[in-house]
Formats: structure tokens, sequence, C-alpha cells
């Protein structure tokens, strides 16, 4: 099983994480400390939760590109209902951010589902809509740490066995992910309306009723994205994430999720986010110029997407065979 799995995409993967990470620790022995450990995860959880939600909708061959204006404008709303209310219960907050998330999904799902609208075209414009929202609805000004409340602020930042409730968050949606993945049928869904639509179908599975599940939970995730985006970095704006979506499909992408859909895990979506995370703590601290970490992140998608490419072509199969293999097998059968 171990074996299996270091020879595995993901394994190799996670090989180059650790060499990555020690190798910075070489030259910066703080990197590899058990806190900065845990702040490059937490660093991350917003990336790796997104980066789930966006698995599900590659894997049904679609591609979700509003995930990050769907966190600005949840963000924002949540942040204005604080300010307005300062006093008002965080559960509450949550489920908001929830639903408005799940409801911008949703909105994306139907029109792939009932009107066949190609998902890079309905979502392309979705997120210009929900970026002039966030617009219109903060009229362009920013909701402040001053101005939110002490609860909406600590909350992703409480402590449980020194790892902040964001990372618990993360944690438990990874468990919750690889789970259903694996072992639901619901899960396996998504494999199976991916990787062949046709057989899907007469397999009984409703093919776009999967992939407007799979951006519901793409949307609902966002949603609550936005609220730990906004709470975490305390300022909410019109701009939050901009260009984020770029770093979710990264992320599946270099973690083995298939651009045609059909293949990718759990695992590899998480590891390639923290692919992603690791680069993006190291780069300063090696003295790379963030102007290059568009650069890198762009050049690592290409050879993820070449390698992709490369691992998942279907090798012609003998549907017939030669004359004389037939006749061969037909008197070795005989004998």
């Amino acid at each position: 099983m171990l074996k299996r799995f270091i020879y595995s995409r993901e394994g190799i993967l996670s090989l180059i994480v650790l060499a990555m990470f020690f190798s910075v620790g070489a030259i910066s022995p703080d990197f590899i400390s058990l806190p900065n450990s845990i702040g490059i995860f937490n660093d991350t959880a917003i990336l790796i939760m997104l980066a789930l939600g966006q698995m599900l909708v590659i894997l049904t061959r679609c591609i979700d590109l509003s995930v990050a204006a769907n966190v600005a404008f949840t963000g924002m709303l949540v942040a204005m209902v604080n300010q307005a209310f300062p006093d008002i219960n965080m559960a509450f907050l949550i489920l908001l951010s929830l639903l408005v998330g799940a409801f911008l999904g949703a909105i994306n799902g139907l029109f792939v589902w009932l009107l066949k609208v190609p998902s890079i075209v309905i979502t392309l414009g979705t997120m210009s809509i929900y970026r002039g929202a966030t617009f219109l609805l903060s009229d362009g000004a920013w909701v402040n740490s001053h101005q939110m409340s002490e609860s909406f602020i600590g909350l992703p930042r409480f402590e449980i066995l020194s790892i902040p409730v964001l990372g618990w968050t993360a944690i438990v949606l990874i468990i919750l992910a690889f789970w259903t993945m694996k072992f639901s049928v619901w899960g396996r869904n998504f494999y199976a309306a991916g990787g062949n639509p046709m057989a899907a179908f007469y397999s009984g599975v409703n093919v776009g009723k999967v992939q407007f599940y799979g951006f519901l939970v793409s949307g609902t995730l966002a949603g609550l994205c936005g609220y730990f985006w906004v709470s975490r970095f305390a300022v909410a704006y019109v701009d939050v994430a901009n260009g984020f979506e770029l770093q979710v499909i990264a992320a599946c992408v270099i973690g083995g999720v298939s651009i045609v859909g059909g293949v990718g895990s759990v695992i590899g979506c998480v590891i390639g986010a923290l692919f992603i995370g690791v680069v993006n703590n190291a780069l300063p601290i090696i003295g790379v110029s963030p102007f290059w970490q568009m650069a890198i992140s762009g050049t690592v998608i290409i050879i993820a997407v070449i390698a992709n490419a490369s691992s998942n072509k279907d090798k012609a199969r003998i549907i017939l065979r030669k004359p004389d293999q037939v006749s061969s097998s037909v008197s070795t059968q005989s004998h």
C-alpha cells in the first residue's frame, strides 16, 4: 500500500513538496519549525477548501471561474451585516455565508444543467456579475477591522490544540471529502459523469444533475471561504481574492485532477494546494520577487496539464484480431 502510494502521482508530488520544504529549511531553519508549518497550512486552508469544491466541478468536465468573485461578494455581505449588527450571532453569519455561496453556485449549475450553457461561458459571465454586485452592495467602500466585531475577527484565529479554527475547518472538510469520494455512491457519480457521460447516462446517472451538485458544493465552500477571508485579513473590499480562481484551478491540476474530467483524488488536490502554499511562502525567503510568483505558477500549471494529458491517454483497444491470430486462438481452444 505504501509502496504503491510512493510511486503514484500523489506520492511523487508529496516528495517534491517535502523536498522544497526542507530545502528552504536548510536556508532558514525557522521555516520548518512547527509553528511556521502550522502557519503555512493555515495560510493554505482557504485554497484547499476552494480546491475541493473546484475538483468536483472539474471531475464533471466543467470549470468554475466565479469562485473568487463568490468569495468577494459573500465576504462583503457578511462583513456589512456584522458592521450593521455587531452583536449578531456568529452561527447566523456563517449560515448566511453558506446559503449565499450556495445560491451563487446554484445559478451556475442551473445554467449548465438546464440550459446546457458551457460552464466556462456562464462562470466567466457570473464572475463579472458577482464582482459588479459586490461594488453595488458596498458602493466601493471598504469594511475595515475597527468596523468588525471581535467575535467576527477572532473566530478563525481561535486555536484548538495549537491549530486555528480555520485550519481545523479545512481538516474536517478534507476528511469528509475523502470519505464521500471514496465510499459513497454520490461521490462516485462525479467520476462516472466525467469519465464517460454516455455510459453514466445508461447506468442511470443524471449527468446534468451531478454537474449542478458540483457547482452547488463549489459555491457553498466559496461562501464559507468568503467569511474566512474577510475575517482572517480583517478587511472586506471589492477586489478581495481577485485572480485567486487561477490558484484554485492550479491546485487541482497540479494535484492530478484531469481537465477532461473523470480523474482526480482528494489527496492529490490537497497536496496540489500545499505545493502552491509552500511555494508562496518559500519565494520571499529565498529572495524571489513576488512578481515572479504568477509566472512560476503559470509554468507549473502548463507542465501539470501536459503531464495530465500524457498520463490520461487511453491505449487503443484491439477489437478485431488479425485472421492468423483468430485461427491460432481457435486452434488452441480446440485442443
